[in-house]
């Protein structure tokens, strides 16, 4: 009996320990997910909704599977090598491959910056009638605050708040909103292009799987620096990281498909497509109540302030890789990428008319260039002169491949509606 007592004691503490062992990995994903629910997915995802009502729900679900795949994937990147997307390029391809990769990635954070600054401005403009131009540099300037004075731990902590905010937000829209489930059911399953919706789907697509992001994880998971430890301790930080991966971004496809399914259920059943934030938040007032608009603006501040951070992390990533060197924001690299990221895409906003079609074109630029990057991370993660052993199998090359070829055949198609 005592032996019996003793094992089940012994059981209880193995549960607990793994318990607490996989919270200590949930963080790096959620931090990515914030960049994937930012003011650039707020009006994709509200332009899809309101003009197309719930028919392009696949393509956050096509988007969010892509991305789920993509991140776990270069995750293995950094806990293998302890090198980030943007160290490895540098140190394994040469200078005329890497250096306009890398010059184009740190483009698409400065047009991710835009859109995470912008929204920050504009939600400041609905709570508060602060000008937009105001707001964007009130916006820059707290974000600078929390970049350059916290470390990666207390970053996580407050980007998981905001998350948490974010979700609350929409479900509490939701709850007001006569969604028509059935629909919404048929929509996130069912592929469907409409007239005129090739720009919506490409900016969706941007604004989901992202440049940035795949930098950005990559750098936090190898600033834990797991690469240094032994071959069984590997293995379960690559266990581990899918479960933060896979909860992390099935929250950000929650939060986007809301998005769409409150635009379809408000502004696409009034027959009134939406043109820009601020028009989106007034209009709630009328259909759902005043309490719903201020929400609606408020999630928009947490997610731009939240994004903005993360973009110039991702920045910071990568200009740092640039001279070979990881994220470190007390070093002279890795602040003037951040510095570039996030002050370069302010200096745009001071030349923009039109804030809500900014914000589309800067995800339709992610998309653009969003196949150099996966082409450069999946070269990479199936090396093994890079990933020694934890180079990619053959089953997982040929879905990066394939995920590789849809991006770049969507980005075709764009160009052909385009032209």
């Amino acid at each position: 009996m005592l032996a019996f007592l003793e094992d089940l004691k012994n059981k209880h503490h193995k549960r607990v320990f793994g318990a607490r062992e996989i919270l200590k990995y949930i963080g790096p994903g959620l931090i990515v997910t914030v960049g994937f629910i930012d003011p650039g997915n707020w009006a994709s995802n509200l332009a899809a909704g309101s003009s197309f009502g719930y028919s392009l729900l696949w393509m956050v679900t096509l988007s969010t599977l892509m991305l789920i795949v993509l991140q776990h994937n270069v995750a293995h990147l950094g806990i293998a090598t302890g090198l980030c997307l943007s160290e490895a390029a540098r140190a394994h391809l040469p200078r005329r491959v890497s250096a306009p990769l890398l010059w184009s990635a740190m483009a698409a954070s400065v047009s991710t910056s835009l859109a995470e600054i912008l929204g920050g401005a504009l939600a400041l403009q609905m709570l508060f009638g602060v000008p937009v131009k105001l707001g964007a540099v009130m916006t820059t300037g707290l974000v600078l605050y929390l970049l350059l004075s916290n470390t990666y731990r207390r970053l996580e902590k407050w980007i998981i708040g905001f998350v948490s905010l974010i979700g609350l937000s929409f479900i509490y829209e939701l709850k007001l909103a006569p969604v028509d489930w059935g629909s919404a059911a048929a929509g996130w399953v069912t592929p469907a292009l409409p007239d005129g919706a090739m720009l919506v789907v490409m900016s969706v697509l941007g604004a989901v799987v992202m440049p940035h992001n795949l930098f950005l994880h990559s750098e936090i998971i190898q600033s834990r620096q797991w690469n240094l430890e032994d071959e069984a301790v590997i293995k379960k930080q690559l266990k581990y990281e899918f479960a933060d991966t896979l909860l992390s971004m099935l929250i950000g496809w929650a939060i986007n498909s809301a998005m769409i399914i409150m635009a379809a259920a408000t502004f696409f059943s009034a027959g009134t497509p939406v043109g820009e934030l601020g028009q989106a938040a007034d209009m709630l007032t009328p259909l759902l109540g005043r309490a719903s608009s201020v929400v609606f603006a408020l999630a928009l501040l947490f997610s731009g302030i939240a994004s903005s951070v993360t973009s110039g992390m991702a920045g910071g990533s990568i200009f740092a890789g640039i001279y070979g060197e990881p994220l470190n924001l007390k070093d002279s690299h890795s602040r003037l990428g951040l510095l570039i990221s996030l002050l370069a895409a302010l200096l745009l906003i001071f030349f923009i008319s039109d804030p809500f079609k900014a914000l589309i074109i800067s995800q339709m630029a992610l998309s653009v260039q969003l196949p150099f990057t996966i082409f450069l991370q999946v070269y990479l993660t199936s090396s093994k002169k890079v990933m020694g052993r934890h180079a990619n199998p053959p089953w997982t090359l040929f879905v990066l491949l394939c995920i590789g070829l849809a991006v770049t055949f969507f980005n075709f198609k764009l160009l052909a509606s385009l032209l």
